[in-house]
């Protein structure tokens, strides 16, 4: 990407306006991710998601290379924190931890509920969260794929999902389509309804 589409994407994203409008607030993060690039591809869709906060735990980062595909710079709109360690990785008070893995007990994402405050913390792109790391979630949910999907799309449906979840939307339609507008009646000016019907029985009509 050339500098005139860097350009032109920021421009934009800084347009798009604040985003979404959930209830609570939620972070997203990965573990032991070695492609600086895919971890710029998470930072840019949690940019978009309108994430408070995004964290890396044991991860490659090289600023140039999580440019490359943020081209939003997220660190420059949300908190991002980087982690030694799986011990001294932390979380805000109350923030229930939900890890993004295939286990037999996980839960499929379109039946979880998700937490109002929450962290999502996705493994390496060819390994798992580790146990420890595993043990410390609240939660542990799957994405119902028939394979494994990109990391950086895996985080993006989890925030979509959490977004239709505790978003502001109006409800969907039970036929195809959006929802309709309301159709307002035109304003017909004069006097008051009430009004009107004194003057009709008094034999003096409007």
């Amino acid at each position: 990407m050339n500098d005139s589409e860097n350009k032109r994407d920021r421009a934009s994203s800084a347009m798009a306006g604040p985003g979404p409008k959930m209830r609570g607030y939620f972070g997203i993060g990965v573990e032991g991710i070695s492609k600086p690039m895919n971890l710029g591809a998470v930072l840019r869709t949690a940019h978009a998601f309108n994430a408070s906060f995004a964290f890396a735990i044991k991860a490659e980062f090289d600023v140039p290379t999580v440019l490359a595909s943020d081209t939003s710079a997220a660190f420059n709109s949300l908190p991002v924190q980087l982690y030694d360690d799986v011990e001294s990785f932390t979380l805000p008070l109350g923030c229930r931890l939900i890890g993004i893995e295939i286990t037999e007990d996980a839960v499929d994402l379109p039946s979880f509920t998700h937490p109002v405050a929450a962290a999502y913390v996705l493994g390496a792109e060819q390994d798992s969260l580790s146990p420890a790391l595993q043990e410390r979630c609240d939660f542990i949910v799957k994405i119902p794929t028939k394979f494994c999907v990109n990391l950086a799309v895996a985080g993006a449906i989890v925030m979509y999902d959490r977004m239709i979840s505790l978003g502001r939307f109006a409800e969907r339609p039970v036929r195809v389509g959006g929802p309709q507008a309301v159709q307002q009646k035109k304003h017909r000016h004069g006097l008051p309804i009430w009004k009107k019907n004194r003057l009709k029985s008094l034999g003096n009509p409007e």
